[in-house]
């Protein structure tokens, strides 16, 4: 019986140069974007962030997906600095007190209370719209489309384009927007299918001609 891997189920062809290449041959980009404390902005400050992200949604003429990943907190770090605090604890009591603080620390976060959440927007480019190519026409081009490395450099810089202004009118609401790396893409996606490991900080070793 064949073997079946994960790969087989991905849309995804491709990662370079911070592009995302689905195997239909279409790109995505995707911004990581910071977080605020709404519930402790005043009412003014709240009625102007809202009306800023309207204004940002109203400009928009392309599509885009806001992601937003929780999973457990993880302090796999902090923990060995307490147990490494506990050995070297001199004081017998102190040591105790230690031991009993990083336990209760682990215990915590196993109860899955504690959530850590990241925010991502996904923004979509297609060959077809750096062709400028009218829906009158969409019916009669061919099915796989293979995408030149001239057009994917063109289909990049226009994705970016894009990119730059959702990071513009995401800052006017007050959040700071990055785009993700070659390297951080295939961690992010990565970690979608390894939650443990990636729970406890653990991911595999990238190969440099995979980073750039």
């Amino acid at each position: 019986m064949a073997e079946v891997t994960t790969q087989k189920f991905l849309e995804i062809e491709q990662i370079r140069e911070g592009v995302i290449i689905l195997k239909n041959q279409t790109l995505r980009g995707v911004l990581m974007v910071s977080s605020l404390n709404f519930a402790l902005k005043s009412e003014e400050e709240q009625s102007a962030i809202l009306y800023q992200f309207q204004n940002f949604l109203n400009s928009l003429d392309f599509s885009c997906q806001i992601v937003v990943q929780s999973r457990r907190l993880n302090i796999t770090g902090y923990i060995e600095k307490l147990k490494e605090l506990e050995r070297k604890q001199e004081n017998e009591l102190l040591k105790i007190q230690t031991k009993g603080y990083h336990e209760f620390i682990e215990g915590l976060v196993a109860t899955g209370l504690i959530m850590t959440k990241n925010f991502y927007v996904v923004i979509p480019f297609t060959l077809l719209e750096a062709q400028a190519v009218p829906p009158t026409k969409l019916l009669k081009m061919p099915k796989v489309i293979t995408l030149t490395e001239e057009e994917f450099q063109r289909c990049k810089s226009q994705l970016w384009q894009r990119m730059e202004f959702l990071a513009l009118g995401l800052r006017r609401c007050g959040l700071h927007a990055v785009p993700l790396s070659t390297e951080e893409l295939i961690e992010l996606f990565w970690s979608l299918y390894h939650p443990k490991e990636a729970e406890v900080g653990y991911f595999p070793e990238i190969p440099p001609e995979l980073t750039q």
